[in-house]
């Protein structure tokens, strides 16, 4: 069975006690868990989070990405692959001292940073042998990385769902799993509904996110289509929320957010969550 989730990227890049109030309307609203971002910070602050989270009642998975620079897994300077190693090490002990089995994001190359070209043979070598140190790592852990494709815009190695796929077979590692967000596969695949069934093979986590980054229901995603596939390619991970906003600048400016998407965060998690909830439920 499902289970329905917000990422908290919508308030903050870093979870703190002071955003339970956030936690329990969440809670209120019927979500079952949390992504918690896993970008600053040690293992004993996300322990204290995860033991907050489960006084309130909501389950979680972990999200991070690579980087900055310096931590370039597909790099061919062995000190940014060693510091790429480090973090992710660092990420997988922060997502296990959370509680949560699930770390998802684009894990695979440093965000933002762009060569001047596709990826080469020997990146791809790179990446292969990262993820399976890291999987390793993982499993010691009971971690799964769930990596994520992003557009064009945001990341040049892994765009579509058919060259994650490849990329996770080619891997091969019971820790290295992949996701699916709905904006991503929006802008880069030609039928993002069919492409879910490229990646089902390999699927732990789902991202629902509305085109324009806002509220899931009112753009043109293709919500009942997307829901009857992921339902005919038997899913039962976590279906998260994932939207972004301009209260912190920092994250705005990375995610390309200029302009608000919905009144207000409110908005967003509730009526997402009946938009998510009811569309499950009748795919």
């Amino acid at each position: 069975m499902v289970k329905l989730g917000f990422n908290l990227l919508l308030w903050t890049t870093h979870v703190t006690a002071r955003h339970a109030p956030i936690l329990r309307a969440l809670k209120a609203a019927g979500y079952d868990g949390v992504e918690v971002p896993v970008f600053e910070g040690d293992a004993d602050h996300y322990a204290r989070i995860g033991a907050r989270r489960d006084e309130i009642g909501l389950a979680r998975t972990g999200g991070s990405v690579s980087g900055p620079s310096g931590k370039n897994p597909l790099s061919a300077d062995r000190g940014h692959q060693k510091a790429a190693a480090a973090y992710a090490r660092w990420v997988i002990d922060c997502t296990a001292a959370l509680g949560a089995h699930v770390v998802a994001g684009p894990m695979h190359s440093e965000l933002g940073y762009f060569s001047g070209s596709g990826p080469t043979a020997a990146e791809r070598r790179r990446a292969v042998a990262f993820h399976r140190r890291a999987g390793d790592h993982a499993a010691r852990r009971n971690v799964v990385f769930a990596l994520e494709a992003l557009n064009r815009f945001e990341c040049y190695f892994l765009n579509t769902m058919q060259q994650l796929a490849d990329h996770v077979a080619d891997v091969d590692h019971p820790q290295i799993k992949a996701m699916y967000d709905t904006f991503h596969a929006n802008i880069e695949e030609q039928n993002p509904v069919a492409a879910i069934r490229t990646i089902a093979p390999h699927l732990v986590h789902v991202h629902i996110s509305e085109n324009d980054r806002g509220t899931p229901g009112k753009g043109h995603v293709p919500w009942p289509e997307t829901y009857a596939a992921l339902k005919r390619a038997r899913y039962e991970g976590w279906l998260t929320i994932e939207s972004f906003g301009r209260a912190l600048p920092a994250l705005a400016a990375a995610t390309r957010v200029w302009r608000d998407f919905a009144p207000g965060p409110e908005e967003v998690y509730k009526l997402g969550y009946r938009s998510m909830k009811q569309g499950w439920a009748k795919a």
